[in-house]
């Protein structure tokens, strides 16, 4: 496993540690990004599909596949930031996978059979189960599942806030994440975590649905929300959340995929609702001390 590394947040300038996740190449190795640490994270306020992936060459087979781009969500003021990473190495001529006395007279079949690599690298991984995939993936450093998935932030060097003491010991098997590709894995994802935190019986309500981005999620004693759009979750929607939650005198939960505002954290904590960022890992993790309090105490 790649070792944790400080990563400073360009907003706030707070060192986060992160550890690259890992991910299972078709030959069955463990590949992970390599980071470039000598550029600077780049601020994430709008997602594309093609950033949203990075080429990841394995060492052992020579294959290159699309895994999920590096991203980390800031613990103090929850920006989320892109890590840069190096381009793929080429594999030099002679000493790729299939290399023989044969390979330097024909450079067309190496090729041919390069192209073959990269194409079917990320259709091995996308055909096969995206949850079985993604358990290869470190834990989160806060949220400590081994079987968790990365981006994951690794012990932080200066910690925005001290997690609460859990109130009663859950135990529970490690987070099993689901890769993140649409919105509908977005609120998927969520709906599974809930789960694994211990509400039952977590599903979309019935009925219309009401016109707003984010989606809504219910339990008994619970009542969340899901926002998969690029754009960080407000005050407004941290607030509408609560007082759905005050209605159906239930708890509230928010999930966001591209962070929150500043006055969306502060409301957040002053009303006691667990927030929680996600990224394409599938691996939801804790920014304020409500989300650490219900990680540790569970449903």
């Amino acid at each position: 496993m790649a070792e944790a590394v400080p990563v400073r947040c360009p907003a706030c300038l707070r060192e986060n540690g992160y550890t690259a996740p890992v991910f299972p190449c078709a030959c069955g190795s463990p590949v992970h990004p390599p980071l470039d640490l000598s550029a600077p994270p780049v601020l994430l306020t709008h997602r594309t599909w093609s950033d949203s992936w990075v080429a990841v060459r394995c060492t052992t087979c020579g294959r290159e596949s699309e895994w999920p781009h590096p991203e980390l969500g800031c613990g103090s003021c929850g920006t989320v930031v892109r890590l840069p990473v190096h381009p793929p190495e080429r594999p030099e001529a002679g000493t790729g996978p299939g290399a023989g006395p044969g390979a330097a007279a024909d450079p067309a079949g190496a090729a041919g059979r390069a192209a073959g690599r990269r194409g079917d690298g990320p259709a091995d991984a996308r055909d096969g189960d995206p949850a079985g995939a993604a358990a290869g993936a470190p834990g989160d450093g806060r949220t400590g599942g081994p079987g968790g998935g990365g981006p994951a932030a690794g012990p932080d060097v200066n910690p925005a806030h001290i997690s609460l003491p859990p109130t009663a010991a859950v135990p529970r098997p490690a987070f099993r994440p689901v890769t993140i590709r649409t919105a509908r894995d977005t609120v998927a994802t969520a709906a599974l975590y809930l789960r694994w935190l211990g509400f039952q019986d977590v599903r979309q309500p019935d009925g219309r649905p009401i016109p707003s981005a984010a989606v809504d999620l219910r339990a008994p004693g619970l009542v969340a929300q899901v926002d998969p759009t690029t754009a960080p979750a407000g005050l407004r929607a941290v607030e509408c959340v609560w007082l759905n939650g005050l209605t159906a005198s239930a708890t509230s939960v928010y999930f966001s995929l591209a962070g929150y505002t500043a006055d969306a954290r502060d409301r957040a904590d002053e009303l006691g609702i667990p927030l929680f960022v996600m990224d394409l890992t599938g691996m939801p993790q804790p920014v304020n001390d409500p989300a650490d309090e219900l990680v540790g105490s569970g449903a």
